[in-house]
């Protein structure tokens, strides 16, 4: 008999996990059974997971034990079993997946680029999370950068989402962006897509530890620490683009700033997995930044094919970028197996991660 691992995220301590085996049950007709193979686990991971039940991100793999949320990941997958024409054993798929062993699904709308999970607990979640990509139609996709490819573009479609959505309303008026957190691959991600002649001064705010390397990443003008947050002139509209979510950073930003700075706009963290709180402060009152509304604006603007096409054509130089500089932007760690991928997780939401570091974990031994 073919048994299910999976590992569970305790809602209420995000870096307290838990594996479990169960029998599989047979497939049943208009399903497929896909076996995971690797995934990609980051900061993102955690900051939805913190959001999880507002956002409905535990909704995607229900658990059934209260308290207990399955984590959803990027990765790959193979499928093992299947009952759905069109949909083939032995073909391999990008998507969102639990971190498990295997996953049933209900494949709909087949067609030679995939299939959307048609579940009925998936029906009123965001249909982007829903859809299934085949490895063999998909051409952003090379085999030896399936690694970069989870770990960069779940990240890498809200920084080139971000980037559009704050050129698409003129950056608010400002004349220069303030990111913080500003060696996570998200906000150097946006800032990689803002790169070019003409384009608004970027500014990264990071710990001293990280200084170095966010000065030569290359994507920022300058570099601050964020013990000097004062070196930066009060009389430059500015827009702070929050990686961080630090409220006393956040605080220090608007005192500091006053009237010039025209937009808060928080991006998210893992470090503070809070929703924001109206704490008083002087300014515009930080929004959250979700990358679904834009690209659903996008896909009306322009229609999906060019969404896609402006999107993989970014996302081949980001990734050619972070694998090719010297030093590269990002080097890729593999963990082995559950044990591993608890570890991880751990770590992460602990912020014991390196910023040049991927995180991948195979799960197939």
């Amino acid at each position: 008999m073919t048994l299910l691992t999976r590992l569970l995220t305790d809602k209420n301590a995000l870096n307290h996990t838990r594996t479990e085996e169960l029998p599989l049950a047979p497939l049943q007709p208009g399903e497929a059974l896909l076996r995971v193979d690797r995934v990609a686990v980051t900061t993102n991971n955690i900051t939805y997971a913190a959001f999880g039940d507002a956002m409905k991100y535990w909704n995607f793999f229900p658990t059934g034990e209260a308290g207990w949320g399955h984590m959803p990941v990027w990765g790959f997958a193979d499928v093992v079993a299947s009952d759905v024409e069109g949909v083939a054993v032995g073909e391999r798929f990008y998507g969102y997946w639990p971190i498990a062993s295997h996953v049933r699904m209900e494949p709909v709308r087949v067609t030679a680029r995939g299939f959307y999970d048609g579940a009925e607990h998936r029906q009123s979640l965001t249909s982007a999370y829903n859809q299934y990509t085949r490895t063999s139609a998909d051409p952003a996709y090379r085999a030896g950068d399936e690694n970069y490819q989870m770990l960069v573009r779940p990240l890498f479609i809200t920084s080139f989402m971000l980037a559009d959505f704050l050129q698409d309303n003129g950056f608010f008026g400002a004349q220069r962006l303030v990111f913080s957190s500003a060696s996570s691959k998200t906000a150097y991600g946006t800032a990689f897509c803002l790169e070019g002649p003409g384009q608004i001064e970027r500014v990264g705010l990071t710990s001293p530890r990280n200084i170095a390397f966010v000065r030569g990443l290359g994507c920022y003008q300058r570099t601050v620490a964020y013990g000097e947050l004062e070196a930066l002139e009060a009389d430059v509209p500015t827009l702070y683009v929050d990686f961080s979510g630090d409220e006393d950073l956040r605080s220090q930003v608007h005192h500091h700033l006053g009237d010039t700075l025209v937009y808060d706009c928080y991006a998210g963290s893992a470090q503070n997995t809070r929703f924001l709180r109206n704490t008083a402060l002087p300014g515009p009152a930080p929004v959250f930044y979700f990358a679904p509304v834009q690209i659903k604006k996008r896909n009306a603007d322009w229609g999906p094919e060019v969404v896609n096409q402006k999107f993989n054509a970014a996302q081949r130089a980001f990734i050619d970028r972070v694998s090719h500089a010297s030093p590269p932007w990002m080097r890729v760690r593999e963990h082995q197996g559950f044990a591993a991928a608890q570890a991880l997780i751990a770590d992460i939401h602990a912020g014991r991660i390196d910023p040049q570091e991927g995180h991948v974990v195979v799960l197939v031994p």
